[in-house]
């Protein structure tokens, strides 16, 4: 991971967009994907579909051009950004899950206190209202 921006931040690397040029550390910025603002999904489709046009991808001939390393670097670093986010949005979904069932728990706990505290005799609350 770290080599990646190493090699990026050494060359100057640069994601042409339509925006303008971005270095690295902008992409973590952009949303993942979206209808209407620039993102990472289409940036790495057009990085990617760089990549297959100077490779000259087919599955008859050999490939007779070499991929342009600098190309492949930008798709390299555009896919760790965009599977980073995605493990970071569903670390968050699972964390707010289990919050979510962490209340809901701690509300049934507090309400079975209530039904045992209902159902002590009236001294015996006191009692218990005394010892706090």
């Amino acid at each position: 991971m770290s080599d990646l921006f190493l090699k990026a931040s050494r060359i100057k690397l640069r994601f042409d967009t339509s925006k303008g040029p971005l270095a690295a550390e902008d992409l973590w910025d952009l949303p993942i994907s979206s209808d209407r603002k620039l993102n990472l999904a289409d940036i790495a489709l057009e990085a990617k579909g760089r990549l297959d046009k100077v490779s000259g991808l087919s599955f008859v001939k050999q490939p007779t051009k070499e991929i342009d390393q600098t190309d492949q670097l930008r798709f390299d670093i555009l896919r760790f950004i965009i599977e980073t986010k995605q493990d970071e949005n569903a670390a968050a979904v699972a964390a707010r899950d289990n919050a979510t069932k962490k209340q809901r728990l701690l509300q049934l706990i507090a309400e079975k206190e209530d039904d045992s505290l209902k159902g002590k005799s009236v001294d015996e609350l006191r009692a218990l209202a005394e010892s706090l």
